[in-house]
C-alpha cells in the first residue's frame, strides 16, 4: 500500500467541487499544495489583467476570494487533521508572523501513515 500523490487538476477539482465546504476527513500534502498553487496562480493573472485599476483588481479578487474561502478553510481542517492535529490549530494564524510560521510546520509535515481519528490515509491505493 502507498499513497498516491494527487496531480494539479485532481486537486483542485476535489477542493472545488467535491469537498466544497467539507471540514471532516482527511486532505494529503499534495492536495492542499497544489490548491495552494491554484489560487496563488489566479491571483497573480487577477493582478495582471486588471494592473490599471486597482478598484477593478480589488473586485475581482475580493470575488474570487470570497467564492474559495470555505473550500480552503475546509482544505486547511483536513490538512491538519491528516497530520494529527486539531482543525481548530488553524487559528494559530491569528497570532502574527510566530502563528503563521507554527502552521507552516504543521501543514509541510508528512502524512500520518496510519489510520487517526480524522479517518483513513487519503488517496491510499492497494497494490
Amino acid at each position: 500500500m502507498y499513497q498516491r500523490q494527487l496531480n494539479f487538476g485532481e486537486a483542485v477539482q476535489r477542493a472545488v467541487t467535491v469537498n466544497y465546504c467539507n471540514f471532516q476527513g482527511r486532505a494529503s500534502r499534495s492536495e492542499y499544495w497544489w490548491f495552494a498553487l491554484f489560487c496563488f496562480i489566479v491571483g497573480a493573472v487577477i493582478s495582471a489583467l486588471f494592473f490599471w485599476s486597482e478598484t477593478m483588481e480589488t473586485i475581482v479578487s475580493g470575488i474570487f476570494s470570497l467564492a474559495l474561502l470555505l473550500p480552503s478553510l475546509g482544505l486547511a481542517v483536513r490538512r491538519l487533521h491528516d497530520t494529527g492535529r486539531s482543525g481548530w490549530w488553524i487559528f494559530i494564524n491569528l497570532i502574527p508572523f510566530l502563528g503563521t510560521l507554527v502552521y507552516l510546520y504543521f501543514v509541510v509535515q508528512p502524512s500520518q501513515p496510519v489510520p487517526n481519528q480524522w479517518g483513513g490515509v487519503p488517496n491510499l491505493v492497494q497494490q
